[in-house]
């Protein structure tokens, strides 16, 4: 059975927050067109505040994802810092003390991360926002995993199906927060959002399975 050591892959938290920072002018350019043009903004500065703090200090992958949800909860205003806030706090907490991460840890954790969304959110899966991401995302890797694919490959499948879910907000009309306000005309662009949570997870499985064992 593959498996990850926790121990040892705090580092996939600290990748996470370069491809992150490095996307800040894209992630606020499409947020412009619709929102507030800050998401970009929003999204390097807590996650460059995070990496900083997890800079040589060698920590787990959970408590590198607490530190980096806790830093988004409590220090990053707008809409963002509490969902990915409270979405990176459930998933270390479910990962903490676990040796070995296998693909039923991994699942359980993505789950609780969702579960952590929508507990402080209204959004739904159609409503133009890191829903139509995650949820898909999530959806493909445990019928992977049920279908007996390995890790490896239920990883690939999350990958693809999280960005599926970030290109399906283009033809999305957005239901929440301020993009909502312009109806038909939130048409043909994507969410922001969705966008930042394709990059998340990707850097997210794409670490875990270069771990694989």
């Amino acid at each position: 059975m593959q498996t990850f050591n926790n121990a040892t892959s705090g580092d996939i938290v600290l990748a996470m927050t370069d491809r992150i920072v490095e996307n800040r002018a894209y992630l606020s350019e499409i947020d412009g067109k619709i929102g507030d043009g800050d998401h970009g903004v929003n999204m390097a500065k807590g996650f460059g505040m995070a990496a900083e703090r997890l800079k040589g200090k060698n920590q787990s992958l959970s408590a590198s994802l607490d530190t980096l949800g806790t830093v988004l909860m409590t220090e990053i205003g707008g809409s963002m810092g509490p969902l990915y806030g409270v979405m990176f706090t459930e998933i270390a907490e479910k990962l903490d003390g676990i040796e070995a991460i296998d693909s039923a840890a991994y699942s359980k954790a993505l789950h609780a991360g969702l579960e952590g969304i929508q507990s402080v959110g209204s959004a739904k899966v159609g409503d133009k926002t890191l829903l139509d991401t995650l949820a898909p995302a999530i959806e493909a890797f445990d019928s992977a995993n049920a279908a007996g694919k390995s890790f490896t490959e239920a990883l690939d499948a999350l990958v693809a199906a999280a960005e599926a879910g970030r290109d399906s907000t283009l033809n999305l009309v957005a239901k929440i927060g301020r993009a909502s306000r312009l109806g038909e005309r939130s048409l043909g662009v994507l969410d922001a959002g969705a966008t930042s949570c394709a990059i998340i997870l990707k850097e997210l499985s794409e670490g875990a399975r270069a771990r694989l064992q």
